[in-house]
């Protein structure tokens, strides 16, 4: 019963997170506000909606591991196994500007969560810290894009990519229903993929971590997954890259800002030790190949596959 709660939790929060983002997408049209800021702010919420949820769930219910290995572990499948599905694609390109702010703000991001991870625990004004410094940055995004052209139009692609993949509701009727509908499917199926991880944890004997490091936050990945997969097919490789890395800076600054508002986060010793600088090791290795020749090839592409393979595999001794 567990496994059936936790895969429909997740098809439930996919299926909402997708009505969320074309209900907001629609409301933040109907209401005339810029492709460039619908794809800034909009899109990167929505893709981590799923996250956001589950996270928030698993921490009211008193599972930090849950939570933080959630956040720890999509980072580390978007940066290895997602990018890395797109660079096997199609070789992954990028501008050098948005490279160094976004891919910058990533490690910075990382940074922080490696600190507070090394100080054990996340409190409320840690959470206030980082919703500020993701504002910040919203900010200067914002004020570069009216400046940089070539920012502006990659966020105004993210919106293009978007609505060739859903197209959006016009109507107000249907932009509510749209997001309140999706709103439910969040909630419940964060509730139901929660309970189903929590009674696999207790049911087999497997650490509540190691679910979030690898079922769950695969599962809340998966908008990334096919944002990022058919980028990479349409050849639209700056969006592809421009998702993952807004999407780890959302997950860390914003899902465990607004998670330690309602709740303080321990940080388990295995993800303290272990995870934490598996996840920042990855961010400065993708940093690194962007930085230096504005690009992630077919070649790079497989290494962090394997990367992530061997990553997932090194998780089996905490089985026992």
């Amino acid at each position: 019963m567990d496994i059936v709660f936790l895969v429909a939790g997740l098809a439930i929060l996919f299926v909402g997170g997708e009505l969320t983002v074309r209900g907001a997408v629609g409301l933040a049209r109907f209401l005339g506000v810029s492709p460039a800021v619908i794809g800034l702010t909009v899109v990167g919420f929505g893709t981590s909606a799923p996250e956001l949820v589950v996270t928030v769930q698993a921490a009211l219910a008193g599972k930090s591991g849950l939570a933080i290995g959630n956040v720890v572990g999509s980072n580390i499948s978007n940066l290895l196994l997602i990018l890395g599905v797109g660079a096997v694609m199609w070789p992954l390109t990028c501008g050098l500007a948005a490279a160094r702010r976004d891919a910058g703000m990533m490690v910075f991001s990382a940074v922080i969560l490696v600190g507070l991870g090394m100080y054990g625990l996340i409190e409320w004004w840690h959470g206030i810290i980082m919703i500020a410094l993701l504002l910040i940055y919203l900010g200067i995004t914002y004020f570069n894009d009216k400046k940089d052209q070539a920012s502006r139009k990659l966020h105004e692609r993210e919106v293009e990519e978007l609505e060739e993949l859903e197209s959006a509701p016009t109507s107000v009727p249907l932009i509510f229903l749209f997001t309140i509908l999706g709103l439910v499917g969040l909630v419940v199926g964060a509730d139901l993929m929660v309970k189903g991880a929590i009674g696999i944890a207790e049911s087999f004997g497997v650490p509540e971590t190691v679910i979030g490091l690898t079922i769950v936050a695969l599962g809340t990945s998966l908008p990334e997954l096919a944002a990022t997969a058919v980028a990479a097919y349409r050849k639209h490789t700056d969006v592809a890259i421009a998702n993952v890395l807004g999407s780890c800076v959302f997950n860390v600054l914003s899902i465990l800002g607004i998670t330690a508002l309602v709740s303080p986060l321990v940080v388990e010793p295995d993800i303290r030790n272990i995870d934490l600088w598996v996840m920042l090791a990855a961010t400065v290795f993708v940093t690194v190949l962007l930085l230096k020749n504005c690009k992630i090839g077919r070649a790079a592409g497989i290494v962090l596959i394997l990367a992530y393979v061997a990553y997932i595999a090194s998780l089996a001794p905490r089985l026992v």
